[in-house]
């Protein structure tokens, strides 16, 4: 096998790996991406294209990221969830996946989430509203990341035939 085909199925998995790292948490996600066309572009010998391939990329890897970010973070502060919370919620989530198997991740983050936003406010409704609130904006936030990232890896898929064809 030669270097290109070697490092286009290591960067194809490790892109792979990003796309779903975007979802599940636990694994590396849009940097990882980000990183992967770097490789791809330096190592694969693809030249100009694997230059205009990485920039494109990582064009929808940023966008998603901050995208994902700003969203997030604006409902969070219109909902007044503070951080404290979220970080309540990542820990009962990191706890979770290895109490319950596959969806421990999730249960785990809501439940933290809403114990720690009915110990801030001592109202059950009013937690439930502002963690519900929270969760859909982390879904969106991911939503919108996985979307940009599901079009960075397009395009180096994209790049990879332009260069085959080539």
């Amino acid at each position: 096998m030669d270097a290109y085909l070697i490092t286009t199925i290591l960067c194809g998995a490790a892109i792979l790996v990003g796309v779903a790292g975007v979802i599940i948490p636990v694994l590396p996600g849009s940097i990882l991406i980000g990183l992967s066309l770097l490789a791809w572009a330096l190592f694969a010998g693809a030249g100009t294209l694997g230059w205009v391939i990485f920039g494109i990329g990582l064009f929808f890897v940023i966008a998603g990221m901050t995208a994902s970010a700003v969203l997030t973070g604006r409902k969070l502060k219109q909902h007044s969830v503070p951080s404290r919370s979220i970080v309540a919620g990542l820990v009962a989530g990191i706890i979770g996946m290895f109490v319950i198997p596959v969806v421990g991740l999730f249960v785990g983050f809501a439940a933290g989430l809403l114990l720690s936003e009915l110990a801030r406010t001592r109202d059950f409704a009013v937690a439930w509203r502002s963690s519900w609130a929270a969760l859909k904006a982390t879904g969106v936030g991911m939503l919108v990341e996985f979307a940009c990232a599901s079009l960075a890896a397009s395009t180096w898929v994209v790049g990879v035939w332009i260069h085959a064809l080539n």
